[in-house]
Parts: C-alpha cells; sequence; structure tokens
C-alpha cells in the first residue's frame, strides 16, 4: 500500500493550491462558499496529476532503474508491479474526469487540458528541450485559470504573467540541477538535457528571473497592499537560485518542504498577503 501511495506523489498536490490563489488575492476567499466552491476542482487536480505522475513513472522505469535517486521509485525498484501501476492510472484520470464534469463552467475543459499536455510530455515533448519547460510551465497556467473559472474570479493580466513566468523559472533552476547534478551522462538520463549547451539554463534562469521581479511589482502596484511583498520574493527567488547553485535540488516542492528559510519565505508572504487583504 506504501508503494501505491508513494507512486501517487501526494506531496505534490501542494502544487495543487494554486487554484485558491485567484480568490486569495482578490480578498474573497472569505465570503460565504467560495472556499468550499474549490474543494471538487482541487481533488479533481490531485487525482488528475497523480495520475500523469504514475504514466510518466511507467513510461520512465527503464531509465529510472539506472538513476541513482529514481531508481527507488515503486515501478522502477519493482516495489509496484507494471500492470497494478497501469490501472491505477486508469483509475485515477476517470475520477478525475468525473470529479471536474461536476464543477461548473469550463473547468472540466481545463482539467482535460491539463491531463492531455501531461500526457503528451510523457510520451514525447519532455525529451524536447525549452518545449518541456513551457509544458510543465503550462500546468501551473492551467491550474490557475482553473482556479478563477470554478470560484468565479477574473484573472488578471499581471497575474497571469507572473505565474507564467515563474513556473518558467521554477522548471528551469530544476532542469539546471539535473543537468549539474548527472553530468556527462545527463542526456542519457533526460533526452531534453542534451539539447541545453553549457551556460543556457543559467542564462534563462536569470532571465525569467528578473521577469517575474517585473510582472509581480506591476501587479503588486494594482493593489498597494501588496507591495511590501516585493522584497520577500525577491529574497525568495534569489534563494531558489542559491539552493540551485549549490546542488540543492530544484524540485520546487521538495524546496519549499525541505529548505527552511524558502518554507518560512512563503508562509510569511501569506501572512502578508492575508493581512494585508483582509485586516
Amino acid at each position: 500500500m506504501t508503494g501505491y501511495l508513494k507512486l501517487m506523489r501526494p506531496h505534490q498536490w501542494l502544487k495543487n493550491l494554486m487554484i485558491f490563489f485567484p480568490a486569495l488575492l482578490s480578498g474573497v476567499i472569505i465570503q460565504p462558499g467560495v472556499a468550499q466552491r474549490g474543494v471538487l476542482p482541487m481533488l479533481a487536480f490531485c487525482l488528475g496529476s497523480s495520475a500523469t505522475y504514475v504514466i510518466n513513472d511507467l513510461l520512465d522505469a527503464p531509465k529510472d532503474r539506472n538513476h541513482p535517486r529514481k531508481s527507488r521509485r515503486p515501478i522502477a525498484s519493482g516495489t509496484v508491479g507494471t500492470r497494478p501501476a497501469l490501472f491505477l492510472a486508469l483509475l485515477l484520470a476517470v475520477c478525475s474526469i468525473g470529479t471536474a464534469l461536476l464543477v461548473p463552467g469550463i473547468f472540466p475543459l481545463l482539467l482535460v487540458s491539463y491531463l492531455a499536455i501531461s500526457a503528451c510530455y510523457s510520451l514525447k515533448l519532455k525529451d524536447v528541450a525549452i518545449v518541456d519547460i513551457f509544458c510543465i510551465a503550462a500546468g501551473f497556467v492551467l491550474r490557475l485559470e482553473a482556479g478563477g473559472d470554478a470560484l468565479g474570479v477574473a484573472i488578471s493580466e499581471w497575474l497571469f504573467l507572473s505565474v507564467f513566468l515563474l513556473s518558467v523559472f521554477l522548471s528551469t533552476g530544476k532542469r539546471l540541477c539535473e543537468q549539474r547534478g548527472l553530468g556527462e551522462g545527463a542526456g542519457s538520463h533526460r533526452k531534453s538535457l542534451e539539447g541545453y549547451p553549457p551556460g543556457f539554463l543559467d542564462i534563462a534562469m536569470a532571465m525569467t528571473g528578473a521577469a517575474v521581479l517585473v510582472t509581480y511589482t506591476m501587479y503588486s502596484l494594482s493593489k498597494p497592499h501588496l507591495i511590501y511583498t516585493v522584497p520577500l520574493c525577491t529574497f525568495g527567488l534569489f534563494r531558489y537560485a542559491l539552493r540551485v547553485k549549490a546542488g540543492g535540488g530544484g524540485d520546487p516542492t521538495d524546496a519549499l518542504l525541505k529548505d527552511f528559510p524558502l518554507f518560512a519565505t512563503g508562509l510569511l508572504w501569506l501572512i502578508m498577503v492575508a493581512s494585508g487583504i483582509y485586516r
């Protein structure tokens, strides 16, 4: 049972909290019924994202067996068989879509789009340099748009750009960490890493990090109570970049949960946003 739970990667469900961001930042999440309307969308994305992780592990199992860390994954290590894993993925996907159909609006279409992009990513697009990063970023943007639609909140242009660029920044950092950690054998574990020449990911990470600060600052100017969170976000970006360059791991969820300065930054940001909007 532990192997199946590990295969679903429940710690990655943290990303699905993005669904509540539009309502949180718009000051309506404490209104009666708003947070409750986000429960089904959150559940649908948790089930859907777990389905994509299982499919990805199924396809990557042969390569994962030769990876120093990923060889411990349930399918690669033999803890979970191929057929049970495939059945689990199909069950999760069906339950995800079924749950999404209970949500009005275009939410089901956004969820299916997420599942389709994730499936294409696992099958082929993860092997294509740059495209692989944009596929990951698309998942964050779709969560944001799905949350706005499900909770009845419009997404501003600056918020959309901030989330998109932040997800590209984090995804680039993850690829850079993989490239540096795997060294000359990086391409054998992840084909897209062969398409990134030395120094490219460093430049891309610096560019998107700077762009995140600009777009988030512009978004904050439209909500004066958020302007004081800009220095905090700057620190968070610098801390993540330092972690990546120091070889501490680039997975955004792991970084947030295991790196205390990043966790404290995220928690303080949430407190400042909540106190500024809901005071």
